[in-house]
């Protein structure tokens, strides 16, 4: 059932507060406003504070509502400006209520990630069920559509906005996630590709990131130190992505660094993925 849109308490001060050590400033970004789905934790929640230090004002979305609004407190006591929304990406209409709270509290999208999906979890396809596979494509695939859906023609109508879809390595080659993960993340790559040929003529930039495994809170509670030391060793740089690598992957995709760029999968998989 989905959620009623519900916000956190937004900070007064429009302000930024300072990129942590060396991260790389875009001044471009300074301003302009984000809606990051899956914003509750993981690659969404780090996103939504790395777009925030840039000075972008930050819309949160996500279903798990405690953990929403900490994200969101957070930021604020940073120095940023975001919100959080309570909301189930894959119910259109709960996407509709939020495009009206962005566009009443901060304004006209600028950049939209599109991070929501599910966790991918080793499933034998014999164990599949018809309702698994379903809900699976709805979290992953359909989530981003009806997320893009909603926010585009605000878009197209100022002829500017940067996209970012969260694919992953599943997608790109075969392995241990289940088929209807892989499946999804695959399509998730050509919805990129579509919509940036697409949209292109309009003004509009569409990338994909497309990480390994990340050392998420997802994963580090549910995978051991050994496992995580296996899996970092098939890596050429011999680490688990954390976070904090794709943020600033998404940050770079999202400014005018990237503005020549669209339609690109980036594969941020320390050299696990190289075609």
């Amino acid at each position: 059932m989905p959620t009623e849109p519900e916000a956190a308490a937004t900070p007064a001060a429009p302000t930024a507060a300072a990129p942590a050590g060396d991260a790389p400033v875009y001044p471009d970004l300074a301003g302009k406003v984000a809606v990051v789905t899956g914003g509750s934790r993981g690659i969404g929640a780090e996103t939504g504070r790395a777009l925030a230090a840039q000075g972008v004002a930050v819309c949160l979305v996500g279903r798990d509502r405690p953990a929403l609004f900490e994200v969101a407190d957070s930021i604020g006591k940073e120095g940023g400006n975001a919100i959080g929304v309570v909301a189930d990406v894959t119910d259109a209409a709960a996407l509709g209520r939020v495009a009206e709270r962005v566009a009443d509290e901060l304004g006209p999208v600028d950049i939209l990630a599109a991070f929501a999906g599910s966790p991918g979890e080793p499933t034998p396809t014999p164990e599949l069920t018809e309702e698994r596979w379903r809900q699976i494509l709805d979290a992953d695939l359909t989530s981003a559509f009806l997320t893009i859906h909603t926010f585009l023609p605000g878009m197209v109508e100022r002829f500017s906005g940067s996209i970012l879809t969260l694919s992953s390595a599943a997608g790109r080659q075969p392995g241990q996630a289940n088929l209807a993960h892989g499946v999804a993340n695959a399509g998730l790559t050509m919805l990129t590709r579509q919509l940036a040929t697409e949209l292109g003529p309009q003004g509009i930039r569409v990338n994909c990131l497309a990480p390994t495994t990340v050392r998420t809170e997802k994963v580090t509670a549910t995978m051991s130190k050994e496992l995580q030391h296996k899996a970092a060793l098939r890596h050429p740089l011999r680490r688990l992505a954390e976070p904090t690598d794709v943020a600033s992957a998404a940050l770079f995709l999202a400014s005018d660094a990237a503005g020549y760029l669209t339609g690109v999968t980036l594969d941020v998989a320390g050299g696990r993925i190289t075609n």
